[in-house]
């Protein structure tokens, strides 16, 4: 790696001030580390979140808050969250491996945006609410295409709260050796209204389905969804699945999900 100066932050604001020096956030590391071992990355300073009092779960009544920091595992095996919203605890704990889930965070997850990680399809799909250090991020305006989001360079996560709904299901088909979603759909239904959120199958990142959720919001069921289609142009193509194929998943993986809830 590159000579890069580490900082442990005492605070947000303190993390906030080194970010608009320049200085690169560290949540888990699942992504900063191995793109700065491969030298894609070489930031002056590094910026250690773990001191910031940023992890923990509450029931924030009608939603759930979770702090950025908090960690796949204790989201998968919260028992608050198992109760309130088990889709959300589901989705956490089949993300990546064990030694993935005891050290990345929703926060660097959610912030990252990989087109193929599954808490944005959760935030999404439940249509929460991002919490940064300045201001409240509809999931709607938040996410902005691949890797990218509405976040300003010196603004950062603080915590993410997920509405409580009464039916909510996640399934992905993952990629065998490394768990990523090739294909994965969070579907949510609360007051008379559906929301399908996609991970993994655009090139733009995760998306929301109209036709499915028109459909599924007229008739709840997974036979509503025969006849549905996805645009193959908008899929991503890769070694893994080509886009014809990824268009088919969106559709069956909805079904699934569905059919789960």
């Amino acid at each position: 790696m590159y000579q890069t100066n580490y900082v442990k932050a005492a605070s947000t604001e303190d993390a906030v001030g080194h970010l608009a020096k320049g200085g690169q956030l560290l949540a888990g590391g699942m992504t900063l580390i191995p793109t700065m071992k491969q030298r894609l990355a070489s930031p002056e300073t590094v910026v250690d979140l773990a001191g910031c009092g940023l992890a923990g779960i509450e029931d924030a009544g009608d939603s759930i808050r979770i702090g950025a920091m908090t960690r796949h595992v204790d989201v998968a095996e919260s028992a608050l969250v198992q109760n309130a919203i088990p889709a959300l605890a589901a989705l956490a704990g089949g993300i990546g491996d064990r030694q993935v889930r005891n050290r990345g965070t929703i926060g660097g997850s959610v912030a990252n945006n990989d087109p193929s990680a599954c808490y944005p399809a959760a935030v999404l799909g439940l249509g929460g609410t991002v919490h940064t250090s300045t201001r409240d991020i509809a999931a709607d305006d938040f996410f902005t295409g691949m890797f990218e989001t509405a976040l300003d360079e010196d603004e950062m996560i603080t915590a993410v709260s997920f509405p409580k709904v009464a039916k909510a299901a996640y399934v992905k088909f993952p990629n065998p050796a490394s768990r990523y979603a090739m294909v994965g759909v969070f579907v949510a239904a609360g007051d008379g209204h559906v929301r399908v959120a996609v991970t993994g199958a655009s090139s733009d990142g995760v998306f929301r389905h109209d036709g499915m959720e028109s459909a599924l919001s007229a008739n709840f069921d997974a036979a509503a969804l025969d006849g549905a289609s996805v645009d193959v142009d908008d899929m991503i193509g890769d070694i893994h699945a080509a886009p014809d194929y990824r268009a088919h998943l969106v559709v069956e993986m909805t079904k699934r999900a569905v059919a789960a809830c």
